[in-house]
């Protein structure tokens, strides 16, 4: 029987439950509710639970879902998602270049970032969903520990192998002895499709822009989390910004952090038009931390773009479009905190995890952001460290080395120096379902994004 992932209101109910407490409503009673008529936990890292439930619980579900958002929140003034609120609450808020010029050694920048971005997906990809003690005996069992390669099942004992299985879908394109190209991943179809929105649209795109993009170039079995709760909003007749809030429990997860790499990368020296970039494309499908992720990633990547800032610069940059009292900036702060006080990673990540341990999910932007903040700052943006301490950290493995890669990538400054071990299994060709892509150069991606860059 097909179980659709990531839109059944029963398995919504169990992860909004999480999401209200976290973003301080109070769902007790409503908890009670669904467990006393026999509603079920939300399923802990597939989309779907194994076995659909009676219809009672399923239209009982739809109506909770709609009492949860009627909730007030104690959060609300602390967290808004309208960007007027959220410049009002930061102090900091970069102002615009007075003439920004993008530099002009961005094109092998920009060719490093996408290379950077693919290579930290593709390392983190056979290892997404597993536990972090799992990747950790993977890797040493393979003597890849710390990490300094991508995985292989090369060596690995079965009783191992059994226990931690591979990622089903990814372990036949992305560990070491099957890497062909770059395979298809959203987030890489993200980026592009940014991409793509840019050259339609302009930097002065709308997010009904972003959302009508959406509906014509991308698959709907290609979305995810809040992604494919906002394309099936839209499909219902629901318009932006609400296609973000209805019903739709994944809004702070880490979605809108991996489209915003294309509006960082093409407003280098201007960090506060990237993150508005970002949150016009952000509040079609999240809210508040979500969006605040996205704008923070934006930020950082607009001023690694420049050449001329270390990566710690760039992420104080990213703050300062956050509001600093949110749950994503005090947790990118003690993340960044971890990573100066202590020369061992895995002391770092493990404090991440004792941290976050309690009520997010692997996808949530908060733990995720703090942990790629982490290992760039522990890296001090070296490329193979920054992405290999972001997968190595468990959570979103692939989102967070794509991301790290991205970063890291631009401030290499080319491609020639990011090491070969890494680029050279890409073969300079990416997988995409995204129309009239398929099969594209990193050099020519580097190219089109230069193109925007440049763009008044």
């Amino acid at each position: 029987m097909l179980r659709l992932t990531w839109v059944q209101p029963e398995d919504l109910l169990g992860h909004e439950l999480r999401q209200a407490a976290q973003d301080g409503r109070e769902p007790s009673a409503i908890a009670e509710r669904w467990k006393a008529a026999g509603g079920c936990e939300a399923p802990a890292r597939a989309g779907a639970s194994p076995q659909p439930c009676s219809r009672y619980l399923r239209l009982l579900a739809e109506d909770l879902l709609d009492e949860l958002a009627d909730l007030p929140s104690r959060l609300a003034d602390r967290e808004p998602t309208d960007l007027d609120r959220i410049v009002a609450l930061c102090p900091d808020w970069p102002s615009a270049p007075a003439a920004p010029a993008p530099p002009p050694d961005l094109l092998p920048r920009l060719h490093a970032a996408w290379l950077g971005r693919a290579v930290g997906c593709l390392l983190g990809k056979p290892v997404e969903k597993l536990p972090l003690d799992g990747i950790r005996r993977l890797a040493r069992a393979t003597g890849n520990w710390p990490l300094t390669t991508y995985f292989t099942a090369r060596g690995l004992p079965a009783d191992l192998a059994a226990r931690y299985p591979w990622n089903r879908r990814s372990a036949a394109t992305s560990l070491a002895e099957n890497i062909d190209g770059m395979p298809e991943d959203d987030d890489l179809n993200y980026p592009l499709l940014n991409l793509i929105l840019l050259r339609r649209h302009g930097r002065d795109f709308t997010t009904d822009d972003v959302a009508a993009l959406w509906l014509d170039e991308l698959p709907a079995g290609r979305t995810f989390t809040a992604e494919r709760v906002a394309y099936r909003n839209l499909l219902c007749g629901l318009e932006p910004p609400r296609t973000a809030r209805h019903r739709n429990p994944f809004r702070e997860w880490i979605g809108a952090l991996i489209r915003a790499d294309a509006h960082g990368w093409t407003n280098p020296g201007d960090p506060a038009r990237a993150a508005a970039q970002a949150h016009r494309d952000a509040t079609l499908t999240h809210t508040a931390n979500g969006v605040y992720a996205a704008m923070f990633t934006a930020a950082v990547l607009a001023r690694a773009a420049t050449g001329t800032h270390d990566v710690h610069d760039c992420l104080r940059t990213g703050l300062t479009v956050v509001p600093p009292g949110s749950r994503l900036a005090r947790a990118v702060r003690h993340a960044i905190e971890l990573a100066t006080q202590h020369e061992d990673f895995d002391t770092v990540v493990d404090e991440l995890h004792a941290t976050h341990a309690s009520g997010h999910h692997w996808v949530h932007a908060v733990p995720n952001t703090a942990l790629i903040a982490a290992a760039l700052t522990h890296a001090d943006g070296d490329f193979t460290g920054s992405i290999c301490r972001a997968v190595s950290g468990g959570w979103d493995t692939d989102s967070a080395g794509a991301t790290a890669g991205s970063v890291a990538g631009l401030l290499a400054g080319s491609p020639d120096a990011l090491p070969e071990r890494w680029t050279a299994p890409l073969k300079n060709r990416l997988a995409t379902s995204l129309a009239g892509f398929d099969g594209t150069g990193f050099d020519t991606l580097a190219q089109l994004t230069l193109q925007e860059a440049m763009r008044p």
